[in-house]
């Protein structure tokens, strides 16, 4: 099974943000932002921040294929 952050990706567009801005504004690491780039899982910890600042669900953001 692997991790897809088609639909983060996908709103980062919609917002006009870059991934550039998960790791200015989320607080993310930019190792962590590239593991996503990569399809790697990254920690609860991380999606739950994700989550807080577009307030949404982690099905909005990833999915597993």
């Amino acid at each position: 099974m692997t991790v897809s952050y088609v639909d983060l990706w996908k709103l980062l567009l919609e917002r006009g943000l870059q991934k550039q801005d998960l790791v200015e504004q989320v607080g993310l690491s930019s190792a962590t932002v590239a593991k996503m780039g990569r399809g790697e899982p990254v920690s609860n910890k991380v999606l739950e921040k994700i989550c807080k600042f577009f307030e949404c669900s982690v099905n909005d953001i990833i999915s597993y294929q």
